[in-house]
């Protein structure tokens, strides 16, 4: 993505060069434009490239992923699975994958838990997932940070919400999103 960036900022300074150059010297303004081209073309292909890579992951194989990570850790897990997260799109599916293994990966890095609880339910035309420790909890200061952001910032885009809560002993992950009944066409949030 660093290559990508780079190209997106060339594409910028060429822009701005083209502006300057279009009244005082038109030729040179062509020249740049053509390049303006090219280069987005090149962006394009750096996009696809970037997209193809990245690999869909979902709630069902984050959970076989999860096992072996809290067993690499030496922490119990136990699974609570009530309903499958088979009717979420797959952007959907990616988001909950990503932030099940965030909130997995925080659990080993920080918590000290010896024990942790996954849940998948529906209720309410809700898919809630929650992932429960009986570490030392959370410390008074802000809690939120890189990994509880991002899982918030992506779950916004499903319209749905991150809640962190201390409990004792432990931490609590709840995460809820919007369950659409996709019926042809029509989407229906159930």
């Amino acid at each position: 993505h660093d290559t990508l960036g780079h190209t997106l900022s060339l594409i910028t300074l060429k822009s701005q060069l083209v502006e300057k150059l279009i009244v005082k010297n038109p030729e040179r303004a062509s020249v740049e434009a053509k390049e303006i081209t090219q280069t987005s073309r090149t962006a394009l292909k750096q996009l696809r490239e970037l997209i193809s890579d990245m690999r869909m992951i979902t709630v069902e194989e984050e959970l076989e992923q999860i096992k072996a990570i809290l067993q690499a850790a030496n922490i119990e897990l136990e699974i609570k699975q009530e309903t499958s997260a088979s009717s979420l799109s797959p952007i959907e599916q990616n988001i909950l994958g990503m932030c099940l293994r965030e909130a997995v990966t925080n659990v080993v890095k920080h918590s000290k838990a010896t024990r942790c609880i996954v849940s998948v339910l529906e209720s309410q035309g809700e898919l809630i997932l929650t992932v429960e420790d009986n570490g030392i909890g959370l410390a008074d200061q802000n809690h939120d940070g890189n990994g509880i952001r991002g899982m918030k910032e992506r779950i916004v885009l499903i319209d749905g919400f991150v809640e962190l809560d201390a409990i004792n002993p432990g931490t609590l992950l709840i995460v809820k999103v919007p369950v659409v009944i996709r019926t042809g066409k029509d989407e229906v949030k159930a």
